[in-house]
């Protein structure tokens, strides 16, 4: 991140973190894109940018948050999804064009996709 430069540019970026923050807390949506190395070299870019796209053109409001390499580097790009009163779930080798079915059935089902599952987490860990 760069410096900030204005009282203006601080005004802005606590703006958009609150909206980030209400976001969470009224939707209790959150998606989170593996962004480290691994993660970038084997594609999380181009999901990332696949799953703002499908969000907006759904109208859909969701938190959608980066990390970095959690050591699952032969299953990136990683995407975990997580909902209000349910399992963390993990997605392994997500590609841009599994998408918009992981959007539908997992976001807006409720349903998990199986077959890309990697780990699902509770409210007690893994």
């Amino acid at each position: 991140m760069s410096k900030l430069k204005s009282i203006e540019e601080l005004k802005k970026l606590r703006e958009n973190l609150q909206k980030g923050m209400q976001i969470r807390t009224q939707t209790g949506t959150r998606i989170i894109v593996g962004m480290g190395t691994c993660g970038i070299a084997a594609g999380a870019r181009e999901v990332m940018s696949a799953i703002l796209q499908e969000l907006d053109q759904r109208k859909i409001e969701a938190n959608v948050e980066t990390t970095s390499c959690i050591g699952m580097c032969a299953r990136e790009p990683l995407v975990d999804i997580e909902q209000a009163g349910l399992n963390r779930v993990t997605y392994g080798n997500i590609k841009p064009e599994f998408v918009p079915r992981l959007i539908e059935e997992h976001i807006v089902k409720g349903q998990v996709v199986p077959e890309w599952v990697v780990a699902r987490m509770g409210s007690a860990g893994i």
